[in-house]
């Protein structure tokens, strides 16, 4: 950001020389008489109007790639923020079937204690079991996904 701003000072100190230089165009017409070369103040008209062209083109240049730059940092950061949400749904499926499985690993500890067996219970005790790991796996795998993800720009700069 910096280069942008020297080369921007350094454009406007450009323009203020070639607006000097026009102002004292007149003074130069009459130096022409006295016998001041008008050929090499045209030159140097000329050398300091490529210089400008020269920086405005640099500027440009710079500001290009500081979008290009910027555009794809902004790519990233959506993407991350997707990969967030859905590790974050996955928690959730994961939360919310360890707790069903808390709930009905008590009632089977109860129906044990008082010497009753259920088959229903230790039916829905092995469903919420199977849906806790099946939970467990997504929400790992969004992670490793996740990660896989960060990895594969630093591998491909290596």
């Amino acid at each position: 950001m910096t280069d942008v701003t020297q080369l921007e000072q350094r454009i406007s100190v450009a323009m203020d020389r070639i607006e000097r230089g026009l102002g004292t165009m007149a003074e130069q017409a009459a130096d022409l008489e006295t016998g001041v070369d008008a050929a090499g103040l045209a030159t140097q008209l000329d050398e300091e109007r490529f210089a400008n062209a020269q920086l405005e083109e640099r500027v440009k240049a710079l500001k290009e790639r500081q979008d290009t730059k910027i555009t794809e940092l902004e790519a990233r950061v959506i993407a991350q923020r997707d990969q967030m949400a859905a590790l974050d749904t996955e928690l959730q499926r994961l939360r919310a079937s360890s707790a069903d499985l808390r709930e009905v690993n008590a009632q089977l500890r109860t129906a044990a204690s008082e010497g009753v067996a259920e088959p229903e219970l230790i039916n829905r005790a092995m469903m919420a079991e199977v849906e806790a790991l099946s939970a467990q796996r997504a929400s790992e795998s969004a992670e490793v996904d996740a990660i896989l993800k960060e990895l594969k720009p630093l591998i491909k700069e290596a």
